[in-house]
């Protein structure tokens, strides 16, 4: 990857790094619906209704295939779910695709793009 990559555990720690204006906002964010403390449908709640955040596209990818899940990501206007491969080298071309369109598409220019 040639984008900074940043992780954190959980829902609150995302939330309080994406708040943080000493930090830069990302391109996109990859969510885990399965996180500890906030989990990712909640994580989604106050991220789309923060001003300051919900521009930025959010990209699921977990190992939640349950109907369910995928209806309330979408609901909470990601812009795409995926089922994280049990692969690692499935995995990697998940990313290297993720990568790739989000390379492509075109953004405001007060958005951070993703590089190829």
């Amino acid at each position: 990857l040639t984008n900074p990559l940043k992780r954190t555990v959980n829902g609150e720690d995302a939330l309080t790094y994406l708040r943080d204006p000493a930090n830069d906002k990302p391109c996109m964010i990859l969510l885990d619906l399965n996180m500890p403390k906030m989990n990712g449908t909640e994580f989604l709640g106050v991220a789309k209704g923060d001003s300051s955040l919900r521009e930025i596209p959010v990209i699921v990818l977990t190992t939640s295939s349950e109907e369910r899940d995928i209806v309330a990501s979408f609901r909470q206007s990601v812009a795409g779910y995926i089922v994280k491969p049990v692969d690692y080298s499935k995995f990697l071309d998940v990313v290297r695709t993720i990568q790739s369109y989000w390379s492509l598409s075109q953004f405001p220019s007060y958005r951070p793009q993703c590089v190829a």
